[in-house]
């Protein structure tokens, strides 16, 4: 990060301003949304990864603190925001496969990473041009998606939409978001203290200037998710997949020639 020409450092600001919008307005995202923008940027995910695990951390444990305690002064049916119990299920089933993409990450070169993240992204931007995002309906199906986006989650932080489709199916509504941000939480504290024990820098100095970006997105997307949770937004998420798609197909080309 430190021999980046000024206008990379521009593009990585906003860049992060639209990771904190996406992560606090769909409660995921922040990561699958971000990191091919980042890449045709610097194409390092090394150097990005902990940049946004320790956003992840700041900005979903500061939304769970808040929504929890608004959740228990309004008295509403559930004390808390977030659904623990099929919390606890989705870890027990995540965990190892979690812990093997981590090392997958850490062993794995960095033009091969940035082949595989980029090929995962456009399976996702194909999903959401076509509105056919990922579903799973029944115990088997919801076990390889979760060990799948452990595992992805843990090679590339952009395991969310396999994780997001056995989710949505067994929590309410109201209580998905911060769901997944205590999972979020967990899963990517798993991958800072596997960087930590790798010795990668964790770029600390430069949170200075990208945790205030992330936090401008991340206030505008709280405005968003109300919205969110009372309506469906197709035509976005057709306008995002061609935009991923397109930024995909320029990525697998610079990384494979």
């Amino acid at each position: 990060m430190a021999d980046l020409a000024l206008y990379q450092y521009v593009l990585i600001g906003l860049i992060f301003i639209w990771s904190g919008f996406v992560r606090s307005g769909l409660g995921f995202g922040g990561a699958v949304l971000s990191l091919p923008f980042l890449l045709l940027v610097h194409n390092q995910p090394l150097v990005f990864l902990p940049l946004i695990s320790v956003q992840l951390l700041v900005f979903s444990s500061a939304t769970l603190l808040v929504n929890n305690r608004g959740s228990q002064a309004s008295k509403r049916e559930h004390s808390s925001t977030v659904d623990w119990p099929y919390l606890r299920y989705m870890l027990g089933i995540m965990i190892v496969p979690k812990l093997l993409g981590v090392f997958g990450l850490i062993t794995l070169p960095a033009d091969i990473l940035s082949i595989i993240i980029f090929s995962i992204v456009s399976l996702y931007a194909l999903s959401y041009i076509a509105n056919k995002p990922f579903k799973s309906n029944s115990k088997l199906i919801d076990a390889v998606f979760l060990i799948l986006g452990a595992y992805i989650s843990g090679t590339s932080l952009i395991g969310a939409p396999l994780i997001i489709a056995v989710a949505a199916q067994h929590i309410a509504r109201e209580r998905l978001r911060d769901t997944l941000f205590a999972l979020w939480f967990i899963l990517v504290s798993i991958k800072l203290v596997a960087f930590i024990y790798a010795g990668i820098d964790l770029q600390l100095i430069h949170h200075l200037w990208l945790l205030p970006c992330a936090a401008i997105g991340h206030f505008i997307g709280l405005r968003f998710h109300q919205r969110m949770l009372i309506a469906e937004t197709p035509i976005f998420f057709r306008i995002l997949g061609c935009t991923l798609l397109l930024i995909s197909a320029i990525g697998l080309w610079k990384a494979l020639s």
